[in-house]
């Protein structure tokens, strides 16, 4: 029950996020875009990369394709495959939050703890939480 008292007040403390126009799942659909090869990846890479299902991502998708931050391509060779790719748009909103979310980061744990807390960065990748 701590677990997710702690995941409620960080999903809370991320809408500060909003003040540039999108959620945290949406910053984090950026940053896995951000991250990859080419600021694109399959949307159904995507979806596993974010913890999320194949029709989530979709719905995630199409207001961040609405206000241009990210758009779709179909594969060539495959019709089933569609590639998610990261607009000039995507790159300068996704840039100018995350100023936003790594000074949030720091006000929920501030740098100094993160150095003394090895075992806990260690049980959160256990946990899943490595997203590199």
């Amino acid at each position: 029950m701590n677990l997710a008292k702690i995941q409620a007040i960080v999903s809370r403390r991320f809408d500060r996020l909003n003040m540039h126009g999108i959620g945290f799942t949406d910053f984090m659909i950026l940053y896995f875009l951000n991250q990859s090869a080419g600021q694109s990846m399959r949307r159904i890479d995507l979806a596993e990369k974010a913890g999320i299902t194949a029709s989530g991502i979709t719905r995630i998708l199409l207001p961040l394709e609405k206000i241009g931050l990210v758009s779709r391509e179909l594969n060539e060779r495959d019709a089933r495959v569609s590639y998610v790719l990261l607009t000039e748009a995507g790159k300068q909103l996704f840039n100018e939050a995350s100023e936003t979310a790594n000074a949030l980061a720091a006000e929920i744990i501030p740098a100094e703890k993160l150095i003394n807390n090895v075992a806990l960065a260690e049980l959160l990748i256990q946990l899943g939480g490595n997203i590199n």
